[in-house]
This record gives structure tokens, sequence and C-alpha cells, in this order.
């Protein structure tokens, strides 16, 4: 529908190319870009929320191409940003290929002064930023008269926030100095390349899995950069460089193939080199787009407050530059943004004033005169919240329609698209709005455009976690290399096909490849067998090899022979003792299969709505592990499924949604817990999750008043109560349930013989859904062998960084660096000791090392 304003029509707004052309034809961002083509040039921009400031910034990028570095607020804007714009990525043409990938530069978690130093994640990424600006204002040499210039650099954008922007970085100079560029085709010795490695600081290891490392097996040379999240296999035909690829130190797979690589040591160690703000590495003609401005000054100040604190109490502080050596001051960063074209966007009062540079010594029209610079309002409006309420959105999305609106819901799945399309089913209202398969943070109302692009988290009010690129995280490598590496000469290991032999070393071996073709080289593993015969098994055939575990205490096993026909007959006696076992665990199925249960009818409207509230986004192991659940509710058989997770991935839920199937069918739940405080904290999440649905959620245990016990007894027992959560007590033999549909048990292995005995007649023909983050042996062998059914949630929520454990003596500086470094990131700590009776005294000390804590 066109606009009053404009000539850009938004009724073909069907798909994100559409949506994308829409704002790249807007007179607006025509505007913006027009003064971006002016030296120096200073743009302020009003009235933009949420995503579309992303919108905004990739259509203007479109036209004003080159290199684009927005600084953001914080951390998590900045993160939030990256997200919208990497769901941007899309072509405005068929014929195209995606947009410009946004690269994220982080600040480092930990100071130069901590024990274990940098963190590897993040000091990978800022590497991988200052080397892609590296190569871009590399100076080319000039072309002859007769030859065509060649082509501009790619566009680039870059995404950072003003902590990031306070420490120092290595120079460009120093940085290209150090960089090793390696071409295929070009002739490179191995001992040339490996001694520059062992200059540059690179260890030699068997394996490479994490940065700085590299090993050399015969002509095949694996390296991982500072500057790449994968390492790169360097293939060496005598001194020629025969192929360059990327893999996955996980699996050793390819994943690309290269023309070259660019080899980056730690170059963020030298501090005598990191003398140089991250504006100093960008072009002449770079956009910066800037935020608050008075945060660029408070990082720099809370920076250097941060980092003398921990110079004060490091040990060896005389070995370490001074804090000052390492950070820009507030007044360097504001002087690196001159010459720079800028945008700004926020209202007047975030930027600075004329009287802030008056007071810094410097000139006022060194950055912003907001009379003189070119304004241009959106005029845009926030998302609505409509607390969950589906009629009221109904009725704005029908107004919106009306009035010329073209309405988009970006949903970040089609599942959240298919809820949305069941709940208005249900509430049989004729709802015009168009799906967009995009996953953005904030939705917003374009009045000019006449369109309301809403978002299905805001509407359902789920928490929305930013997906930053999956960089290097340590201790992140396959089962497989992790025990390849692992593995020491004279280990016992299993060859599916040849048996049991002894693991003696990795070696690369030259198979032939045809008549008149040089043979291939590829690594393996050796195996020996009896009488010293050998197997090489190649680095991808790894899945059929795997670490000999015997019973503990037990005889060794003897070596296989190879060709012997005793390893083969061994497999033939075990296939026919597992086909034994099949035909019992048969029975076992038919016996469980003949018991009558209760078939749960499918999802309502009311089971709809409440997954859609949930305010995290499911994982990939948490959406299924509940679509197998209310699959097996849904049988007539009774349930028996294990679920299994680590603590945080997400169980509660899974049983919160198979509670409320069951009470919605007008069953009862009963929710099995080992602790009285565990059964507060199930009631609490129960009754929180459950709020304002037709469901009367309880709990018991021995902190209820005998008449309080009394009458939920009785409540139970006439249906009133629909779940009820409990300890033991709930085995007892007055609590008579009305119509028991689900039993959720919560860590079996925690509950006595007793009660595991009650729990037998108890679960005969209920569907039982059991939990647990450790579940003993006999628990998880009947899983495996199928007479129960297995659930596995094993993918941590987005973001999630892995648990880090260090062992070391007591010592009140490493405690007190840990907590303040804590607090200070916002996080909270937990001290945990071993006596209940010196929970003053420690307090006490705590207080003492960390005065500002609370």
């Amino acid at each position: 529908m066109p606009s009053a304003t404009t000539s850009v029509s938004t009724a073909a707004v069907q798909q994100l190319p559409d949506l994308l052309a829409l704002y790249h034809a807007d007179p607006r961002v025509a505007r913006i870009a027009e003064s971006l083509h002016e030296k120096n040039a200073r743009v302020q921009i009003a009235g933009t929320v949420g995503s579309a400031q992303a919108l905004i910034a990739n259509a203007v990028m479109a036209h004003t191409p080159g290199v684009h570095v927005f600084v953001l607020n914080d951390r998590e804007e900045a993160a939030y940003f990256v997200n919208d714009l990497e769901a941007l990525r899309a072509p405005l043409s068929p014929g195209e290929g995606p947009g410009v990938r946004a690269f994220f530069f982080p600040s480092p978690s930990r100071t130069p002064y901590d024990p274990d130093g940098h963190h590897d994640g993040e000091r990978v990424t800022r590497t991988e930023v200052l080397e892609v600006l590296m190569q871009r204002t590399a100076v080319q040499p000039p072309s002859p008269p007769s030859l065509p210039s060649p082509p501009s650099p790619p566009s680039l954008t870059i995404v950072t926030y003003p902590e990031a922007l306070v420490p120092l970085v290595v120079a460009k100079e120093t940085m290209a100095k150090n960089t090793l560029t390696i071409k295929r085709g070009e002739e490179l010795p191995i001992d040339t390349l490996e001694e520059w490695m062992h200059e540059t600081g690179f260890q030699r290891v068997e394996f490479v899995y994490e940065p700085g490392q590299f090993s050399i097996r015969g002509g095949i040379v694996d390296i991982f950069s500072y500057g790449s999240d994968k390492p790169f296999r360097i293939e060496l035909y005598g001194d020629t460089v025969e192929s360059v690829r990327r893999f996955d130190p996980q699996d050793q797979l390819t994943v690309e193939r290269l023309a070259e690589a660019v080899i980056v040591p730690d170059l963020q160690d030298d501090e005598a080199d990191s003398s140089q703000l991250f504006f100093d590495q960008l072009p002449a003609d770079a956009v910066i787009w800037l935020g608050n401005m008075q945060a660029i000054g408070d990082a720099a100040k809370q920076r250097l407050k941060l980092l003398t604190e921990a110079y004060e109490r490091s040990p060896e502080k005389e070995k370490h530059p001074a804090p000052e050596t390492l950070l820009a001051t507030d007044s360097a960063l504001i002087k690196g943004l001159l010459g720079f074209r800028k945008v700004f966007w926020g209202s007047g009062d975030q930027m600075i004033r004329r009287s802030d540079n008056e007071k810094r010594g410097q000139s006022s029209d060194h950055l912003i005169d907001p009379s003189s610079d070119q304004q241009i309002d959106f005029h845009l409006r926030p998302q609505p919240s409509f607390a969950k309420e589906f009629k009221v959105l109904s009725g704005d999305l029908h107004n919106k329609r009306n009035a010329g609106y073209t309405n988009l819901i970006a949903c970040n799945s089609a599942k959240q698209s298919e809820r949305l399309y069941a709940i208005f089913q249900d509430m049989e209202h004729d709802v015009a709005f168009t799906p967009l398969m995009l996953d953005l943070h904030e939705g917003f109302v374009d009045p000019e455009l006449k369109l309301a692009l809403y978002t299905d988290h805001q509407i359902f009010e789920r928490y929305h976690r930013y997906r930053l690129k999956e960089g290097f995280r340590k201790n992140a490598q396959a089962l497989t290399l992790k025990e390849l590496t692992q593995l020491k000469p004279g280990d016992l290991v299993v060859h599916i096909d040849h048996g049991i032999g002894v693991f003696s070393g990795l070696e690369t071996i030259e198979t032939p490849r045809g008549p008149g073709e040089p043979p291939v080289r590829q690594e393996a593993i050796r195996l020996k067998y009896r009488d010293n015969d050998i197997l090489y098994v190649g680095i991808h055939s790894l899945h059929r090899v795997s670490k000999f575990s015997g019973e503990e205490g037990g005889k060794a096993p003897n070596v296989s022979k190879l060709g012997s026909p005793a390893w083969k007959n061994l497999k033939e006696k075990t296939k026919a003792k597992v086909k034994v076992l099949a035909f019992n665990l048969i029975q076992l199925y038919a016996q469980r299969k003949s018991k009558p249960g209760f078939a749960f009818l499918p999802d309502t409207y009311l089971q709809h709505e409440l997954e859609a509230s949930f305010i995290y986004e499911d994982t990939p192991d948490q959406e299924k592990a509940t679509a197998d659940v209310k699959r097996d509710m849904e049988k007539s058989t009774p349930m028996d499924r294990l679920v299994c997770g680590d603590v945080g991935f997400g169980k509660t839920e899974v049983a919160i949604r198979a509670a409320f199937k069951a009470a919605t069918d007008g069953k009862q739940v009963a929710v099995l817990v080992p602790t009285t405080i565990l059964a507060l904290q199930h009631a609490k999440s129960f009754k929180e999750r459950m709020k304002g649905l037709p469901v009367r959620v309880d709990y018991i245990n021995r902190f209820r008043s005998s008449a309080e016990q009394k009458q939920i007894l009785a409540d139970l027992k006439e249906g009133k109560i629909d779940i009820l959560i409990g300890t033991h007590r709930l085995v007892s033999k007055d609590v008579k349930y009305k119509d028991l549909g689900l039993l959720i048990i919560d860590e079996e292995q925690k509950f006595g013989v007793n009660v595991k005995d009650k729990l037998k007649t108890l679960r005969a023909t209920v569907d039982t859904l059991t939990l647990t983050a450790t579940p003993i042996p006999r628990t998880l062998q009947f899983s495996l062998m199928g007479a129960r059914d297995l659930s596995i949630i094993s993918t941590p929520p987005p973001n999630r960084y892995p648990v880090s454990t260090l062992l070391q003596p007591y010592d009140e500086v490493v405690i007190r660096g840990a907590i303040e470094y804590e607090l200070s990131r916002g996080g909270q700590v937990y001290f945990l000791h071993d006596k209940v009776k010196n929970n003053e005294f420690i307090a006490d000390m705590v207080g003492k090392l960390v005065p500002g804590g609370k």
C-alpha cells in the first residue's frame, strides 16, 4: 500500500528479499547514502527502534560500499545487532549472492595479569578482524597504464562496543611483518616453515586442536592460526605446496579448499607492539556508526580501573607492563574518530555536547554540531506489548490491515509460525499476516511505509538469545580425536573387522592411484597385530577403531592374528548372544504393550499457548525430547521414558509440557523429587509456567502443616488438584489419586529401595517420565537395551560457555581476582565450602576481600 509521503509499496512484501528491497528503495535511506558521499560527512538519524536499525543500516551499506564500523552501547546490544545483520544477509535478487558478513569485535574477557591469561575464543575473534583489516588496507602496487585498475575490495562490516575499543591492538605494520601467507603452487621448504613456526611461538603437537599449535606428519602440515576459527592443512609435494585446506579439528574432515592460507601467530601477547588504536587500523574512508558517545569515555575509565586493580594484586607485576601502556584514554578514543564519516543515531541527549569537547581542550566541531548535521527522522514505533493476549493481537492486526498496513511476523522457525496459525484457528479468528522465517530481535511499526513487523518471541514473551558465529571453543575436540590424542603407543585398540591390536603411532603412507599417476599420500594410524603384522588405518576410517575397554582388573586379552578366523568366529558367537538378548527384549516389549494404558489426545490450543510462552528458545535436543514424550503419551500403551541431560539443559521444561498435556486431558500428575528443596523449586517453576492456565498445581512436604497436608490429600482424592509435587510422601498409603495418568520422577537413583518398590505398583498402568542428569548404570543399561525409551538432551542453550574448572591451593589474591572479574561483568558468585558452622566466618572473609560486593 503506498505511503502518503513515499512512493514505495509494501503490498508485495512476501519474503526477506522483498523486505530488503523495500528499504533499499526508501527515500530516507537514499538521503543518508547521499550525505555519506561527502568527505567527513556527519549524519544524525532519529526515530529508529528495534531491529529496524539493522534493516536501515543494511540498506545504507548497499548504497555506500566500503568499511562500516558500528559502535553499539554494550556487548549485548552489539551481539543482537550482529544477529540481526546476519539474519538479513539475503540477496536483493535471485541471481545475487548473500550479503556481506558482519564481523564481531569483542573485548578481552581476561586481563593480561590473570593467571590463565587471555580467553582463546575472544583472542581468535579479535585477531580475525585485525587480519581482515590488514588484508584490506595493504598497499597494492599500481597497475600498468595498459591494464585496468584492480577492482575495489569487497565491503566490510564490523560491529563492536566501547569496552572492546579501549585495549590497544597490535600495529598493522607488526602484524604484516609477522604474518605468513602460504599459496597453493608456491615453493616452501618444510624446514623453513617449521623454523618460522617455532620462532613465532607455535607449539608442535601430534594433533592440532587449539590456536597456536602445529603438527608435521611427512609432507602434511597442520597449523592452527590465531586469525581463524578452524586450522589449516598444508600438503607439500617435495617443496611445492600442493593443496591448502581448512578442516574441522573435531572430525579431521575438510571444510573448504583454499587458494592460500594466512597464518597469524599470537601477537596480542607482544605488549610492546600493542600500541595502536583500533581506529588506526581503518581506511580513511570508513564510516563509523555511533550511539551513546559518553559510553566510550566511561568504558575507558572503567577498563583502566579494572586493569589497575588486577596489576596491583599480581604477584609478578614487575614482569608485566603498566596498565597505562596497554589502554587508550578516553580523549585518545574521541580524537581517533576525527576524519571519518560518521552516523549518529539516538536522541540528542546521547550526543557529546560542545561544552564536553571544550572541557577536553578539543575543538567544538571535530565530532558533531547537531545544528549543522544532516538530520533524518524515521518516526518508527516499537512493537506493542500484547501480554500474550491473542485477542488483542488479532484486533491490532485487523485494524492495521484496514488502515492499509502490511503485517509481517518474523518467526525464527516454522514451528513458531505453525503455533500462531493454530492459535488463531482455534480462536476462529481470520487474521491477515505474512510469516517471515527471520530471526530478528525486536519488532517495529513504520507509519511512513505502512509496515508492521512483529517478532514471534515478543508476542509470546519468550526470551530471545542472540546467536553469534560459532568461533573457536576450547575443549571442543570430537570424541574420536580426543581419544586418539590420549592413545599412547602400546595401548590396546579394537578394529571392527580385524580384532584387537596394539596402537603404535601415526604415519603418513603412500597408496598407488593408477598407472602413470603419482601415489596418494594420506595419514594413517599404525596398528600392530600378532607375529608383528602391521595394519594401517586411514584417518578418515577412525570410526572403525576404538580403544579397548574391558573389565576393570580383568585379564588382558590376546592380540588378534590378521587373517585368522578367530576374530570372525568371536563376532559370530557374540551375534548369537545378541539375538538371544533381542528375543528376551521382544518378550519384555510384548509384556509392556499388553498392558492397557491411556492414549492422550493430540495437542490443544492451550498446549500450543503454553509451549509458545516459554521465554527461551528450545534447543534441538529439547525439542526432540518433547516430541518423543508427547508421541509416547498419545499411544495406548504406558510410556516409560528416560530423559537424560546435564543441569540447565531444559529437562524440567520437558516435564512441564508433559504434565500440562496430561492435566488438560483430565488426568492427574504426580511429580516425585528426592529433596524438600527441589520440591519447592519445582512447585515454583510449574506454577510460574502455568500461571493463568486452567490447571491447579500444589506441593506436599514436611514444611506443610498437618492441616494443610490433610486438605491437600482431600483435594487430590476429589480431583481438585491436577499436578502434585512432593518427595517420598507421594507414595505413602494415605495418598489417593482420583485419576492418576502421569508419573514424573526426578533423579530416581536417589530414592531408597522401599520407595522404588512402591513405585513399581504405582507406575504399572500409568505413563512414566524419568528425568536424570547422572543415571546409574542399571537405569542407563535398561534404556540402552530398550527396556526403557531414552531421550538425550546434549545440546547446551545458545551461547552457554563450557564450565572451566581450576584446582589450585587456597590463595586470597586469586579468590579476590576471580570474584571481582565476575562482578565486573555483571555476574554472580557462589562460594561453596564444607562446614555450615563457618558460614559467617567465610562471609566476613569474602566481604573484606571484596568490599564492593553484596
